[in-house]
């Protein structure tokens, strides 16, 4: 009954996938003025390690029955999945600045003037996270508390940084900017992520950019799907 379950969850997983286009636009699945377009060739430019912790998770069921989302560094791309691990969309991304799997000790109590650039890493991982509000009283999804780090909308407007520029641009190379946090557009933030965390916990996989799948994941017992 399990296997069935799974080979269904990723038959959905087939056919419910996003495209990121030449603008990068974040795109809403499942909408009727947001059409999938050719769903085989959309979930091709998903990456490999995307796709091996989405079937991984659907086949454990290793978000115990809550919405997920993956975040994939190397690709720069959110995905977030209902509860029954139906991709509701997917979108490009802002991440920290240096590459890095890990969080430097004490970094969740320094100020952001104290954070050097090599420190501006997005802790790769498994978190349980939950929606919240920052100091500023605005919407934010909690990924891990003990390092500040958080999923949310795109603010402020440094013009030195041109974040706007960065979500936008076709290219993942030039999306590391944040202090760790992952940035996505407002409109994703506030349709997709906001209505998937409303009134309960969530997980967040974060994939590495540096270290194995199987080293930051086995210990909550991922294995690949075989090929």
């Amino acid at each position: 009954m399990r296997t069935a379950v799974a080979g269904a969850r990723i038959a959905v997983l087939a056919s419910l996938v996003w495209a990121w286009g030449a603008a990068a636009q974040p795109l809403v699945v499942g909408k009727p003025d947001h059409p999938t377009g050719d769903a085989d060739h959309a979930w091709t430019q998903a990456s490999t390690d995307s796709r091996q912790v989405a079937a991984w998770v659907m086949r454990s069921g290793d978000n115990s029955g809550l919405p997920f989302v993956l975040i994939d560094k190397r690709q720069a791309q959110v995905f977030v999945f209902s509860a029954e691990a139906r991709l509701l969309g997917a979108t490009p991304a802002l991440l920290g600045l240096a590459k890095g799997d890990d969080a430097s000790p004490g970094i969740g109590q320094k100020p952001l003037s104290r954070i050097q650039p090599h420190e501006r890493t997005t802790p790769a991982g498994r978190f349980v996270a939950a929606l919240a509000k920052n100091l500023s009283g605005d919407p934010i999804l909690w990924v891990d508390y003990e390092t500040s780090i958080s999923l949310h909308s795109l603010r402020g407007n440094n013009p030195r940084e041109q974040r706007a520029i960065r979500l936008t641009s076709p290219s993942a190379h030039d999306n590391r900017i944040s202090f760790g946090c992952i940035n996505v557009a407002l409109t994703f933030f506030d349709d997709v992520v906001m209505k998937a965390f409303q009134g309960t916990e969530g997980v967040v996989y974060v994939l590495p950019d540096t270290r194995s799948l199987a080293s930051v994941f086995a210990p909550h017992g991922f294995a690949p799907t075989p090929d």
